[in-house]
């Protein structure tokens, strides 16, 4: 049996060394472990399109089948070296060399990585001195040791591409869902047909419980959509005609008409999921301190190793080898990422740029843009003002009727205030638009209930009133005056050639602004700045209102830059949050750059992180998450370098084996594993809502 059993081990070692030269192209960059390549399947045929609405689960795009057969293979070699290393300590101990070979492998291939990293960094690096503790524990019979660490290597591995994978599945399998057939609208009957087929202008069938696969406008129906997994909006959002819809959102209740814009990889939801992607490559602070560290440790750990020899023996030598930090922060520090990111898409915030998350606990001064960010696009009626015998509610009905069929702000904010005060729109028989002026209509208005007539309405800016040669009374001038003074805007209105007042509007602050800054104060912002293009007055007392310690106002465009870098030559660290193309540059200058879904595509694609909530109440708890990523990332770290340094101090003052330091050291790895994962624990609460969304999807 024994015989059968060495018999079987040379074989697996021959055959899987004689696989591997036949590829000699090997992913050592990724695990430093060597790699078999399975005989290839046949292609299985296609399975035929089935008459029925049909999803099919998302290609699980988070594994790596090369990594996966590598940490397999190298699982199975240092297995059964082990075995026989167990074998001959308590049965025969000539199978204690049958182990000899397996780890052999896994040297080797550490050591090509170390060659090329002596080619290209000028250092060995850390796989030459982690094959030099395999090897040396061959060399010295210590045979069980030298398999355990091959084993524990593999299997560490192992487990943590097993915890990535998943991490990243749950991270971003949502963005990554598409049906494999839609059903498309043609000459008014629904054809099954295969989602890559699908182009613009394409108008696709939505029902009930199914997920919508493209970007587009409804065009027919109205249905209830859940939206909360893209825009975290917590409410379903009801549907209509003209609404845009986006892909990835689930059709609660009734049936819709989509014209396809986006498909594919070109929908917002899609892009979300490659800016994902891209992210999670990113290396944390902590993690390159560690690498850096672990390399300039190399030379000192085998310098000690030598001068160890003599004094304590050649045991003590290989475990003070042994006890080098390795790159086990590089395979702790993805999994923590991985966490925060998790936790924060769920929270509505979008990282674009891992380096942020680092830089954000560091920053101690908030620039805010001023309009767009603290006040929202739709402005509101502040005061109506009437110089004549019409009442404010009769003025407001007439310039809600005159605007009731534009979509800019300005005319939005007047048709609510009108709605507000139950003032009536009018009969429209004819509108004349004068863009950036003003607008001219025609309405009935009711005399008796057999007689009516015919009225001209003028709204619009003083200008506008000046080319229909309508003369500004004295009274709305100095209204104007102090409308612009404060940063207000006055918008005329006239019936029959005759002014009879003004609606003044000022800007919206948005209202969760005041509690964000009083926020941002309470987490250690030292000071916080207003950079706007408006006038003094309304830019100071914005600031006052919401407490903000500084402003810059009548600033223009391309000077936001230059005051965000007079801001760093002055020692602060400056996170910016704006909205606008105009703030484009200034977002680039900036240590950390935020923006506002909705924002303008400049400055989306500019800023590092997205809040997609549109609002900037989840400011404070960026800030919030950062520092607590900070302290995890150090706790991290000193999962790594504690019990390094446990073990090197206990061969020489405690007399610690090579056993006891892989036992402290396997410790150390499974503590910052946890660490790394403890936060998706912390805040499980908050991700339960998601999780059955997408259990129910």
């Amino acid at each position: 049996m024994l015989t059968e059993l060495a018999t079987a081990g040379w074989t697996l070692f021959f055959e899987g060394k004689i696989y591997r030269r036949s590829k000699p192209k090997t992913l050592m960059q990724t695990l430093r472990l060597p790699v078999i390549q399975p005989k290839q399947n046949p292609p299985a045929a296609e399975p035929p399109v089935l008459a029925q609405r049909e999803y099919h689960p998302s290609r699980d795009l988070h594994k790596n089948p090369k990594a996966e057969q590598m940490v397999n293979f190298a699982m199975t070699l240092s297995s059964v070296s082990l075995g026989f290393a167990l074998l001959g300590s308590f049965l025969y101990a000539p199978l204690g060399f049958l182990s000899v070979p397996y780890i052999l492998v896994i040297v080797a291939e550490m050591w090509k990585d170390a060659y090329k990293s002596l080619q290209k960094k000028r250092s060995v690096g850390v796989s030459f001195i982690t094959g030099l503790t395999m090897l040396s524990c061959v060399t010295f019979g210590y045979f069980i040791p030298g398999s355990l660490t091959a084993f524990l290597f593999a299997l560490s591995r192992k487990l943590l591409l097993h915890v990535k994978a998943n991490s990243q599945k749950d991270f971003i399998d949502v963005f990554q869902q598409q049906p494999k057939t839609v059903w498309l609208l043609v000459d008014g009957a629904e054809l099954e047909t295969p989602f890559e087929q699908l182009e613009a202008g394409c108008v696709v069938v939505v029902h009930t419980g199914e997920m919508i696969p493209v970007d587009g406008t409804i065009v027919e129906g109205i249905a209830s959509v859940d939206q909360h997994l893209l825009t975290g909006e917590a409410q379903p959002i009801e549907k209509e005609q003209g609404d845009p819809v986006f892909a990835s959102t689930v059709v609660l209740s009734g049936e819709i008409c989509i014209a396809v814009e986006k498909a594919g990889a070109d929908t917002t939801v899609a892009q979300i999921g490659t800016i994902l992607n891209q992210t999670m490559n990113y290396k944390a602070d902590a993690q390159l301190r560690a690498e850096e560290l672990a390399d300039r440790t190399v030379l000192p750990i085998l310098v000690a190793s030598v001068l160890t020899w003599p004094l304590l023996g050649p045991g003590s030598a290989i475990a003070v080898l042994n006890s080098h930090i390795g790159y086990r922060m590089s395979l702790i520090a993805p999994l923590s990422i991985l966490s925060f990111f998790k936790i924060l898409s769920h929270k509505g915030i979008l990282i674009k740029d891992g380096l942020a998350l680092d830089r954000l606990p560091l920053v101690d001064t908030v620039v805010f843009d001023k309009t767009g960010t603290l006040t929202l696009d739709q402005p509101h009626v502040c005061a109506v003002h009437s110089c004549s015998t019409y009442t404010e509610e009769q003025m407001l009905s007439y310039a809600a009727t005159a605007e009731g069929k534009q979509r800019h702000p300005i005319a939005l904010a007047i048709v609510e205030e009108a709605k507000t005060r139950a003032a009536p729109l009018l009969p429209l028989d004819q509108a004349q638009y004068e863009v950036g002026y003003g607008v001219k209509v025609v309405v009935h208005t009711t005399l008796t209930s057999a007689e009516s007539r015919r009225q001209v309405v003028r709204v619009g800016s003083n200008r506008f009133m000046g080319k229909e040669e309508i003369p500004i009374p004295p009274a709305i001038e100095a209204i104007q005056t102090n409308c612009h003074a404060q940063g207000h805007s006055l918008v005329m209105v006239a019936i029959d050639d005759e002014l009879v007042g003004a609606i003044e509007l000022q800007p919206t602050l948005r209202p969760e602004a005041q509690a964000t800054v009083q926020k941002l104060r309470q987490q250690g912002i030292r000071s916080t700045y207003i950079i706007s293009g408006d006038h003094e007055t309304p830019t100071r007392r914005l600031a006052a209102e919401l407490g903000i310690d500084h402003y810059f106002a009548e600033t223009l465009p391309q000077n936001k830059a230059e005051l965000i870098e007079q801001l760093q030559a002055e020692g602060k660290n400056i996170c910016y949050i704006g909205d606008g193309i105009n703030d484009s540059i200034a977002l680039t200058k900036a240590n950390v750059s935020v923006s506002l879904r909705g924002a303008s595509t400049v400055a989306q694609d500019t800023a590092q992180i997205i809040l997609m909530h549109g609002g900037l109440a989840e400011l404070g708890v960026l800030f919030e998450m950062a520092k607590e990523y900070e302290t995890n990332m150090w706790k991290n770290f000193w999962s790594v370098v504690g019990p390094s340094a446990l073990c090197i101090s206990g061969v020489y003052f405690i007399h610690f084996g090579l056993l006891s330091t892989i036992l402290i050291k396997q410790i150390g790895l499974f503590t910052g594993i946890a660490s790394a994962l403890s936060p998706l624990h912390t805040h499980r609460h908050e991700l339960k809502t998601t999780a059955v969304d997408i259990h129910r999807r």
